[in-house]
């Protein structure tokens, strides 16, 4: 297992203020750049159907940054012929195939890989031979994690919403029932070749414990970094929570010694 875990920082809510008043001001661009110095390994962005955050102008953005300086962009985005073609234009580092709905606020779950493979499979053959990373955003199911090796693609990101929002909440027993079913899905998806990521609704309260799941090899975060830069900065945000990722992944190390 890697000593440092790789952060992504989810630059979408940068593009949510933005869009609330029209105009140019603030720009995810610079926001990617200011995340990349302040310690983040890479910059993940989601363009939504409905163009709600990010715009298609900021991926090309984002694409001409991230090449530039040799870091990896992941791009989040529906299973659609349309995004299936910008994915297939910009070549991204990484893609990660999410479900979405026109009503939600946020992705609410993870893909149904079980139900969608016949269907799932061919994109990620695709994007596979355009040289991007395909990764799977799902829930901490046995057979999602199972479906999701069969279609070929070498990453599944944990959905981690329920963990957190059970831990802020105060519900410790079901918190703790969510972080054993994100561990044992990580077990689960390393035995079988998959490389294992985490996200949705990670912050400070919620990092060590995820952080400190040996195989999961990267976190991707965005909305609560994006909402404590209004009270800290965005720099001192990410490099706090990257301070607290390292210090519980060497805590874990440390104890399996």
């Amino acid at each position: 297992m890697p000593t440092v875990l790789r952060l992504g920082v989810n630059i979408d809510h940068v593009a949510t203020v933005r869009n609330a008043r029209g105009g140019l001001y603030p720009d995810p661009v610079r926001a990617a750049e200011d995340a990349l110095a302040a310690g983040a390994d890479g910059i993940t962005a989601h363009l939504r159907e409905d163009r709600r955050h990010i715009s298609d102008a900021d991926i090309d953005g984002l694409a001409a940054l991230l090449s530039a300086q040799a870091r990896p962009l992941n791009l989040e985005m529906a299973v659609t012929q349309e995004m299936l073609a910008i994915a297939l234009h910009h070549r991204p580092h990484a893609v990660c195939l999410v479900p979405e709905k026109r009503e939600e606020r946020t992705t609410e779950g993870g893909l149904d890989v079980v139900g969608g493979g016949n269907w799932i499979t061919p994109f990620v053959g695709q994007l596979n031979e355009a040289g991007s990373r395909v990764s799977l955003f799902i829930g901490a199911d046995p057979a999602q994690i199972a479906a999701a090796h069969r279609t070929g693609a070498a990453v599944v990101e944990l959905h981690t919403g329920a963990y957190c929002d059970a831990v802020r909440e105060g519900r410790a027993d079901d918190a703790e029932r969510e972080l054993a079913s994100l561990t044992a899905a990580a077990e689960q998806a390393t035995a079988l070749g998959l490389e294992v990521h985490a996200g949705h609704g990670i912050d400070y309260d919620t990092v060590a414990a995820v952080a400190a799941i040996p195989q999961i090899m990267e976190l991707n975060i965005g909305h609560f970094l994006i909402g404590e830069a209004i009270f800290v900065g965005l720099g001192p945000a990410i490099r706090r929570m990257r301070t607290l990722m390292d210090q519980a992944r060497r805590i874990e190390q440390e104890a399996a010694a």
